[in-house]
This record gives C-alpha cells, sequence and structure tokens, in this order.
C-alpha cells in the first residue's frame, strides 16, 4: 500500500471515529454532567499525551515552545475554543442534539473559508461566494421557521473555524499543541474535579463500574483520532484530506436519524439540503481549481 493510500485510509478511520464512535461513547456517559465529563477528558488526554510526546521525540519542540510567549498566547486562545467546541459537543449529544452537531461541522468548512477571506486575506472564488452565501440563507431560513438560531451548529463551526485558524497561524505539531492546550486546561480540570468532590456531585468512583471505565476511556477518544488524523495529513494532500472531512457530519446524521431516532422535520431538512447544496458547489469548485493548478504545473 503506497503512502497516499495509506493516508486515505488513516483519514477515512479519522473521521469515522469523530462522526461515529465520538457520539455513540458520549452517549454512554450522558447520564454525567457534562463538565465532568470534559474535564475527564482534559485529564486522560493529558496522561496520554506525556508519553507519547517522548514515542515520538517531540518532548524537545515542547521545550522550546514553552519558551516562545507569543505562541503561548496564541495557544491560549486556541484551548478557549477547543474546549467550547469539547463541552459544546458533549452537552449536545446528552441531550439528543446530535443532527445539530452534525450540521455545525457541515458548516464548519464554509465558516473556515470565510474566516480566511477575513484575517489571512485569502482570495474567495466566485462559487466559494455563493456556497458561503447559501449556507448564511439556510442558517437564517432555520431563524424564520423553526423560531430558534441553531446555537449548538453556530457554536460547534465557529469555534472548531476559530481554533483551526489559530493553529494554522502559529503551525504547531498536533500531538505537541494538544498537550499544551491540555496543560493549561489542568490547572482548571483540577478545581473543577475539586469543586465536584466538595460538593458531592461528583460521578467518577461513585456511580457504576463502567461509568467509570467510560470516563477514564476519555483521553483514548481524544488522542485517537488525532493520531490517525495526523497520519493522514502527513500522507496526502491537505486538499484531498478536506473531502474526507465530510465522513464524520454524515455518520453523526446517519446515526442522529436511524439508530438515536431524534426528530428530522421538514423545515431542518430544508436547511440541510441548503447546506449540502453549498458544499456540493464548494467542493465541485475545489476539484476544477485542483485541475486549473494541474494544468499550471504541465504547462510550466
Amino acid at each position: 500500500m503506497n503512502n497516499e493510500r495509506l493516508g486515505q485510509v488513516y483519514a477515512i478511520f479519522a473521521f469515522l471515529f469523530w462522526g461515529a464512535i465520538a457520539p455513540i461513547y458520549f452517549k454512554q456517559v450522558a447520564s454525567v454532567e457534562p463538565i465532568e465529563v470534559l474535564i475527564h477528558r482534559i485529564f486522560w488526554s493529558f496522561i496520554i499525551l506525556i508519553p507519547l510526546l517522548f514515542i515520538t521525540k517531540q518532548i524537545e519542540v515542547f521545550k522550546l515552545l514553552i519558551k516562545d510567549m507569543k505562541k503561548l498566547k496564541y495557544l491560549a486562545i486556541s484551548t478557549f475554543f477547543i474546549s467550547l467546541n469539547w463541552l459544546v459537543f458533549i452537552w449536545a449529544v446528552a441531550n439528543n442534539k446530535i443532527i445539530e452537531t452534525a450540521l455545525g461541522y457541515f458548516i464548519n468548512p464554509l465558516v473556515s473559508i470565510f474566516l480566511g477571506y477575513l484575517f489571512f486575506q485569502e482570495r474567495m472564488s466566485k462559487y466559494q461566494n455563493i456556497a458561503i452565501f447559501i449556507a448564511f440563507f439556510a442558517v437564517i431560513y432555520q431563524v424564520i421557521t423553526l423560531g430558534t438560531i441553531p446555537i449548538v451548529s453556530l457554536s460547534l463551526a465557529l469555534s472548531f473555524a476559530f481554533y483551526g485558524m489559530i493553529r494554522k497561524k502559529i503551525n504547531v505539531g498536533s500531538i505537541v499543541g494538544l498537550f499544551t492546550e491540555t496543560l493549561i486546561l489542568m490547572p482548571f480540570a483540577l478545581i473543577g474535579i475539586y469543586y465536584l468532590i466538595s460538593t458531592n456531585k461528583i460521578s467518577f468512583l461513585h456511580s457504576t463500574l463502567y461509568i467509570d471505565l467510560m470516563l477514564s476511556l476519555g483521553g483514548l477518544i481524544t488522542v485517537i483520532p488525532l493520531l490517525l488524523f495526523n497520519g493522514a495529513a502527513t500522507r496526502m494532500k491537505l486538499s484531498t484530506l478536506g473531502f474526507f472531512q465530510y465522513i464524520g457530519p454524515s455518520c453523526s446524521f446517519l446515526l442522529a436519524i436511524f439508530i438515536y431516532k431524534e426528530e428530522l422535520n421538514f423545515d431542518k431538512l430544508i436547511t440541510f439540503c441548503l447546506i449540502w447544496i453549498a458544499l456540493v458547489i464548494f467542493s465541485l469548485d475545489s476539484i476544477n481549481t485542483q485541475q486549473k493548478n494541474k494544468k499550471m504545473k504541465v504547462v510550466k
């Protein structure tokens, strides 16, 4: 199996993990307060990432990073966005809103394009503008027809888009970056654990053995897809990798409808259809751009 094909396999498993396994996992701990689930996700990820730093020989990279105050400031901001993203996702799954999480991650690439235009002066093509307009119209349609702002979807899309934008700006490796982010979050996690213990609200070691086991797997649920994604990103073009990201929300959408029987009324379906149209336009434009770039390289 060549490198490109192996990268595709890694990408498929990474997005299957995020789109299917993660929602199923968080459903198992739905009886636990979302903030405690988040604390366990932070704590166990931190524990797992310590040996990974040494195994991947990135401890020296981390030592250099903690001396760079500019990058640390940016990582503090990215930490806020990724922790917000995790918390919203955990809460949404526990409260039967997996459909809304899927919508958020379908919107995410379009939000990322718009942020690239705003903050990095990246040019947007005519078709990308059309795709973003349709996505914006889809959100407005839901607000008008359902009378509610899709807060979960927008929170996930915006938090992950800002997170990706900041991580792109500072260009820190995924393992080192995530370890630093969990390190920043650890004091807050420990304060949270102390509060839960002192108020007798903690579930860990005070519930069933199954819940304890599930909570302790929070680190693996976070780190495994990250490693798979990292393996994919180093073996294939990012433009190609971008198309695989739709596997995640597609799995979540199907899981919500057919396994967890979440309601999909006509107006929500229209919203999804509009987003899917926007993504088709965006994807076709990306394919067309890739083909043009290849032709230009051949001519040169």
